[in-house]
């Protein structure tokens, strides 16, 4: 639900200014910093059905964070984003 519709939801608000707004990079962003790599180098799929306890409530963690501006969303995309050598990088 966090990932889903909540986070996404904040993303629509104007002024929000985060660099993601759907639920599947939400998912990504927040499987990769639990994981602390891409995540399904580290989970079989679906992700949800094989988390342990502890991984589920980091991912929880983390969304509440990214919520209250405790994380910065940005730093954790950027990160997501170079463990998948998708960062660009601007000359």
């Amino acid at each position: 639900m966090l990932t889903r519709e909540v986070l996404p939801g904040l993303a629509a608000e104007p002024g929000r200014g985060w660099p993601v707004r759907n639920d599947h990079c939400f998912q990504r962003i927040v499987l990769d910093a639990v994981c602390g790599g891409v995540w399904y180098n580290h989970l079989q799929r679906p992700a949800y059905k094989h988390l342990t306890q502890d991984q589920a409530q980091r991912a929880v963690d983390v969304c509440e964070d990214i919520m209250a501006g405790r994380a910065d969303l940005h730093a954790l995309n950027r990160q997501s984003l170079a463990w998948r050598g998708k960062l660009r990088v601007r000359a």
